[in-house]
């Protein structure tokens, strides 16, 4: 159970003259292509931005930690195909989105791909949970979502138009539809976010952008590290010794491919799971 959580180069010829391309007969899927990926400093964030940029996107890493952002983004730069760009933002700030999306736009171009991760898992029994966790876990995996759509939205709709691929993915959780004890207020912020998705997918599918939402089972990541429950955290600890846990890339390779297709397919709920967990 889990979901996840400046400087630029120069961009080369692909992000300014074929914006939305899917890099056909370049041997890198994503090339021309332009990428959001929030919560990039660590986990399943950084592990896509690697991913995307590997296939020939351009990237901008979003996240808090812009120390790791800056050194995530010198390690991709050398065989990077387009523009990586680390943006240090807390993503719970509109305003501060905004500012990130503008920065993003006169560095990169116009963005067609949006990865939605950044995110927080905190535990523990309802009648002892933290009520400041409670409004940590609304205000990232929702809000803080929300506020990522709509920063970028106005992108997808005009790449989407332009007859590209156009591709929002949320990063959730199967806590959205299963039962786990102890964890509901999480489950309940991701159970939100499922259905923001079915929602969000039919009111922007016939406008052309692909709506999907990304639901990892157990996944090794700094997920949970922070909680306030002792009890919680040997828990979590417990579940992702047992059973031969998936790791950041392994999502980070669903993500990639989900968006790799062609562009009137939508993968609009990729379930991603060890085959343990069932």
């Amino acid at each position: 159970m889990t979901h996840s959580s400046s400087s630029s180069s120069s961009s080369s010829s692909s992000l300014g003259t074929n914006p939305g391309s899917t890099g056909t007969g370049t041997g890198r899927p994503l090339a021309g292509r332009v990428a959001v990926v929030t919560g990039a400093s660590s986990g399943i964030g950084a592990a896509t931005a690697r991913r995307l940029a590997a296939a020939g996107a351009g990237v901008a890493l979003l996240g808090r930690r812009e120390d790791r952002l800056v050194e995530l983004a010198e390690a991709l730069r050398p065989t990077a195909e387009g523009t990586i760009l680390p943006v240090a933002v807390d993503v719970t700030g509109p305003a501060a989105l905004d500012e990130a999306a503008r920065t993003i736009g006169s560095a990169l171009g116009r963005v067609d791909l949006v990865v939605a991760n950044a995110g927080v898992m905190l535990g523990a029994p309802f009648e002892t949970g933290d009520a400041e966790e409670w409004d940590r876990m609304i205000d990232v995996n929702l809000r803080a979502l929300l506020h990522t759509s709509r920063a970028f939205t106005g992108d997808l709709l005009a790449a989407a138009a332009g007859g590209g691929p156009a591709d929002l993915v949320y990063v959730g959780s199967v806590a959205g539809h299963a039962l786990y004890p102890n964890w509901s207020v999480y489950c309940a912020t991701k159970a939100a976010v499922a259905h923001l998705t079915r929602n969000l997918r039919v009111e922007l599918g016939p406008l052309g952008v692909r709506v999907r939402n990304v639901e990892p089972g157990v996944t090794v990541t700094e997920l949970g590290a922070d909680m306030r429950d002792a009890g919680m955290r040997e828990t979590l600890a417990a579940m992702r010794a047992d059973g031969q846990p998936l790791a950041a890339d392994d999502i980070a390779e669903a993500i990639t491919f989900s968006v790799s297709v062609p562009p009137h397919v939508n993968i609009a709920e990729l379930v991603v799971v060890p085959v343990m967990q069932g």
